[in-house]
């Protein structure tokens, strides 16, 4: 790639853990499976080669390091890792070439103090709503990269938001088993729905407040947890605008999807990162501005290509080979400024 072009990455680690050290639910890795997800982790990362990637479900910080060696990348890319973290806990983190990465991370915990979700209802029938949440269930990455002197600076956010999974209920106090017990599923997924919107509702607030009105470019990285239709990816995105004529589009703070750009380049889509209940799903996102949009009177850089590493999503057994259990995600993009555009 030329000195300006650049890559991000989305790699959903599945408990990159070190050995015997245990998770949320009491589980631990063996010498044997930990090895197996440094080899598997390690391969990926030498495979698909990116600048930048964005990592979810990472606990401890030297696995990562582990991983990289084995990659060979340790001496040409830095592992972005909350500072004294403790591995007790699932974090976002990153990995960034060295000679890319402009200022010191940070990880976001708390909404925008701005942010408020509560409303008496907009028509007589409704009843009023509110919402108390103010953090994010795993805080955001945030970063800045510069591919080249000549181009501008790059702020790159990775989010893991609440899965669908149904949050467990019967541990709180209102709960009463001869009342609630058949509607746990019902209620556990009407509360992880409500968290997964209000985190998506907070990055965009993030995110708008750092490119309206600006020539900021943002990527996006991460598992959503929903797909590229989803509300939570219409609040995220919002919903931009896509055929235009050639460099004649572009919002001022919309994101666009990889996804959607590398379909338009295939006469068949068969983009998946995930495989519940047989069913084939796309959770993982890079989402990007104007400044990537092909279509964009903004644009800097062109959209390359989008790749899915997702063969390994057909394995069952994920302990004992030490795949991930989500695709992997790799998009490329090329200096190519639209006619007009400002770097």
């Amino acid at each position: 790639m030329a000195a300006r072009d650049i890559s991000f990455g989305s790699f959903n680690l599945y408990n990159l853990q070190s050995p015997g050290v245990a998770m949320y639910s009491g589980s631990r890795w063996t010498e044997e499976q930990y090895e197996a997800k440094i080899f598997y982790t390690g391969a990926v990362l030498k495979r698909i080669a990116a600048d930048v990637v964005g990592f979810q479900e990472l606990w401890a910080g030297e696995a990562l390091r582990e991983a990289m060696q084995m990659a060979g990348l340790d001496a040409t890319h830095r592992a972005l890792v909350p500072p004294g973290h403790p591995g007790n806990r699932i974090v976002c983190a990153g990995m960034v070439r060295m000679d890319l990465l402009v200022d010191e991370p940070e990880w976001i915990v708390d909404f925008p103090e701005d942010m408020v979700l509560a409303s008496g209802g907009d028509d007589p029938q409704q009843d009023r709503i509110a919402v108390a949440l103010t953090t994010f269930s795993r805080p955001v990455l945030h970063f800045t990269v510069q591919p080249h002197p000549d181009t501008p600076v790059i702020h790159v956010f990775v989010a893991h938001f609440k899965s669908r999974r149904p949050t467990e209920l019967w541990r709180e106090e209102w709960y009463e088993a001869d009342l609630h017990k058949d509607h746990l599923n019902a209620l556990g997924y009407a509360v992880s729905t409500i968290r997964r919107t209000a985190e998506a509702t907070a990055l965009r607030m993030i995110i708008t407040n750092l490119t309206k009105g600006t020539n900021t470019p943002v990527v996006v990285i991460g598992d959503m947890n929903d797909g590229k239709l989803s509300n939570t990816l219409n609040i995220l995105t919002e919903q931009p605008q896509y055929l235009t004529g050639l460099s004649e589009g572009g919002g001022d703070n919309a994101l666009y999807t990889a996804q959607t750009l590398q379909e338009y380049r295939s006469t068949r889509d068969v983009y998946y990162t995930h495989v519940f209940k047989k069913e084939r799903e796309s959770l993982d996102h890079i989402l990007f501005s104007q400044e990537f949009y092909d279509h964009s009177k903004r644009r800097l850089w062109a959209f390359d290509e989008m790749t899915v590493d997702n063969d390994h999503l057909n394995i069952e057994d994920h302990k004992a080979t030490g795949t991930n259990d989500h695709g992997i995600l790799r998009a490329g993009f090329r200096w190519k400024p639209a006619a007009g555009a400002v770097a």
